[in-house]
């Protein structure tokens, strides 16, 4: 059974809040410093990037109206792939 698309994109606005919620009081240095909390906002923009990527592999016609998918899609893969490089 199919996922319904809607769920993905509630996946996207859940890990978009946390991120948002985790970083309301921290400035960049703190973002720096501080591995727990870098550790939960990368997460929150992996499960983003997937969310997206599945969200355009079953539903496409959904995905092309998410703006700037292939650059969240793309985010997620370097924070996967080339995680020494961010």
């Amino acid at each position: 059974m199919r996922r319904d698309p809607r769920a993905f994109l509630l996946d996207v606005l859940e890990a978009s809040e946390s991120i948002v919620s985790f970083l309301a009081d921290a400035d960049l240095a703190r973002y720096e410093n501080d591995k727990l909390l870098k550790a939960a906002v990368e997460r929150k923009f992996t499960i983003i990037g997937e969310a997206l990527s599945q969200l355009f592999k079953l539903f496409p016609g959904i995905a092309g109206r998410v703006t700037r998918l292939r650059e969240a899609i793309a985010f997620r893969n370097l924070l996967i792939h080339a995680y020494t490089a961010v």
